[in-house]
């Protein structure tokens, strides 16, 4: 049987999952270390339908995305930190007028230009809080090759399925490294589309904004014949400007709400050893490589030691914390200077001591980092 594996970089494996999801749409502006996934996508989409361009600056390439998001196509871009920023008034738009779309943050050190070639962790919060109000977030985190490509595919599904733009933070190191993978038939993956509207074009029952008990209401797309309104100011059923305030309070309820009652079923995290364990490292993205190897290497000297690797970042999947139960002490591995351990201190208080290890000048944590944080940790209890 021939060998299906091929040697990938995890920008390529991004590409690869967009177009397997059925991206027809991107735009985008070169910065590193993102740049490859535009020029592959530049290569690949055209062949397939789809449309690549290259935009004069990242603020005209987000809205670039939610124009042709708006005509029914599943669209994306791919950035890092200095363009991540400037995507966020756009975000915002996004986020309250329910628009699908997915952004790629290859992270790097910042910030401002920083080091663009390096690797950091240091764009968690910022995707959490990057555009002013409050709104929906969806945040994912591989940590292989493969993964890249699988979690790209989810980030189409849950951004189409919901009507939310969603992110999908790599890292440099992650980004760039080549690795061996099989990639699944794209006949096999279950594909997710937007609700689309009951009523034929041209009825005035369609209100682009009324939701049913699922809170997600139908898409209709420009150029279908439908009227309708958009806007990223407060509005009503019919997407008209409102400044009534229950009216804005329930919509903003509901966009925050149709994320929230999904937190279970969007929300993943993969352990190691958890089930036993007295410390417990969280890691994710590149870094949880490294902690994985640090577990083992505990293990081996007689450290109770596990690893919760959050997948989903946002929101955070603190509900699959019940399988590091028995944990009186957490490490957070993190190529920032404290991002998501505010997040695991927020959960395990007053059952568990939460410590960390931290690395924020370009280089990756290595094992023998995280080792030794968790023997400190371990001589807590």
């Amino acid at each position: 049987m021939a060998d299906k594996r091929r040697l990938m970089q995890g920008n390529e494996a991004c590409v690869e999952g967009a177009l397997a999801a059925g991206v027809r749409f991107f735009a985008g502006y070169p910065i590193t270390p993102s740049t490859e996934i535009a020029e592959v996508m530049a290569e690949r989409l055209p062949p397939t339908g789809g449309v690549f361009i290259q935009m004069e600056d990242e603020i005209a390439s987000m809205g670039a995305v939610i124009g042709a998001s708006l005509c029914g196509l599943k669209s994306m871009t791919a950035t890092s930190g200095p363009g991540f920023s400037l995507k966020q008034e756009n975000l915002g738009y996004a986020s309250l007028a329910e628009i699908p779309c997915v952004m790629v943050n290859v992270q790097r050190v910042g910030p401002s230009t920083g080091r663009p070639t390096s690797v950091a962790q240091g764009d968690v919060m910022q995707a959490r809080w990057g555009t002013h109000g409050d709104h929906p977030v969806v945040a994912l985190c591989p940590s292989s090759v493969r993964e890249t490509f699988d979690l790209t595919v989810e980030a189409f599904n849950i951004s189409e399925s919901l009507r939310v733009p969603v992110i999908l933070l790599l890292d440099e190191v992650l980004g760039h490294m080549r690795e061996p993978v099989e990639l699944p038939d794209p006949v096999t993956l279950e594909l997710k589309d937007r609700p689309r509207p009951l009523a034929p074009p041209g009825e005035r029952e369609y209100l682009p904004y009324a939701a049913g008990d699922d809170l997600v209401p139908p898409m209709a797309s420009y150029g279908e014949g439908y009227a309708f309104h958009v806007t990223g100011l407060f509005h009503n059923s019919a997407g008209f400007p409102t400044n009534d305030s229950a009216e804005s309070e329930r919509l903003l309820r509901r966009l925050m709400q149709k994320v929230e009652v999904r937190h279970h079923s969007i929300s993943w995290a993969e352990t190691q050893d958890t089930e036993d364990a007295g410390v417990v490292v969280v890691a994710y993205g590149s870094t949880a490589r490294s902690a994985a190897r640090a577990v083992k290497a505990a293990r081996e000297a007689g450290i109770k030691a596990g690893l919760f690797r959050p997948l989903t970042i946002w929101p955070f999947p603190a509900h699959l914390l019940v399988r590091a139960e028995k944990a009186r002490s957490f490490v957070v591995a993190e190529m920032n200077l404290g991002q998501l351990v505010y997040e695991v201190e927020r959960h395990v208080c007053h059952r568990a001591r939460v410590g960390r290890v931290n690395r924020a000048g370009g280089e990756l944590l290595t094992p023998g980092e995280i080792l030794e944080a968790i023997k400190e940790a371990a001589a807590w209890q």
